[in-house]
């Protein structure tokens, strides 16, 4: 028997399973997260978040994500507030510095409100080479069209990201198209898609295909992008809130270029689990790359 500590946390129901693995180490396979993400057979979750030691002294720790397909990704915003959460509780610091696959991010309290936690995503990418495409295109504007959806943005957030506009977001079949735009050859490294609505200039409504974990409630990566990629085409402020199916985040870009999410990040409750229940032995095979 392994026995593993978890915390099961949702940034506005994106939900994850966090193992602090910063005095014991905590090594999955692709199988096995896999098997533990299965939300009939294991722990159910979107991504696994593993806590490690961090190399960088500037930062508290290192945050691993792992997608409930299996795959490692960069960056998750959600992820990243719901972290924060735990580190500031331990902590007791005003801010957090994260050391991640993407780079180093910082979080903090939002002022006046205890509930709420400020990410400082960084600096977005725009180039067709850092999205990445497989080739060169204008990434304001893919010549990219599947259904009703076309004309998408680019942009990278510490993961690769396209944004469609669309008049209804509620009636675009995201289900059946995103995993379709997400294995297009176009994205060497799969894709992130999300479908906005515009609201008005500080509003707008999104839905998330997330690569390697299907709809979510929420992505705070998605939500950046989509925020990004509105304000590129002169459809938003540079302060926007963006609704969720999960709820609400706020996205500010500022005028050095960097991204600021504020949002909500909650504990749902916490247990232990046998890991070599899932590691050996397991039927389940794992799907994606």
């Amino acid at each position: 028997m392994i026995s593993i500590k978890f915390i099961k946390m949702h940034g506005l129901g994106n939900d994850f399973v966090v193992v602090d693995a910063r005095s014991t180490p905590f090594n999955v396979t692709k199988e096995s997260v896999f098997a533990m993400a299965n939300r009939h057979t294991g722990l159910g979750f979107d991504q696994l978040i593993t806590i490690e030691p961090s190399n960088d002294p500037r930062a508290t720790a290192f945050m691993r994500i792992h997608n409930s397909d299996g795959s490692e990704v960069s960056a998750c915003g959600n992820a990243t507030r719901c972290v924060a959460r735990l580190l500031f509780e331990q902590t007791k610091e005003l801010k957090i510095t994260l050391e991640t696959s993407a780079g180093l991010i910082i979080a903090s309290h939002a002022k006046g409100n205890t509930e709420n936690y400020i990410v400082d995503m960084g600096l977005a990418l725009h180039n067709w080479w850092e999205i990445p495409l497989s080739q060169e295109y204008d990434t304001d504007h893919l010549p990219l069209t599947l259904n009703t959806l076309t004309d998408p943005v680019a942009v990278n957030i510490g993961n690769p990201h396209i944004v469609f506009f669309t008049e209804d977001v509620e009636t675009v079949p995201l289900h059946q198209l995103g995993p379709k735009l997400e294995h297009h050859s176009l994205f060497p490294q799969r894709v992130n898609i999300g479908v906005a609505q515009i609201i008005n200039k500080n509003n707008l409504r999104l839905r998330v295909w997330e690569r390697g974990a299907g709809l979510t409630q929420a992505c705070g990566t998605g939500a950046c992008a989509a925020a990004i990629a509105a304000n590129r085409r002169g459809l938003t402020n540079k302060l926007v809130k963006v609704n969720l199916d999960g709820g609400n985040l706020d996205i500010e870009l500022k005028p050095d270029g960097r991204v600021f999410m504020t949002g909500p990040a909650s504990i749902c409750y916490k247990g232990e689990f046998d890991y070599s229940f899932f590691d050996a032995g397991n039927k389940l095979d794992a799907k994606g790359d």
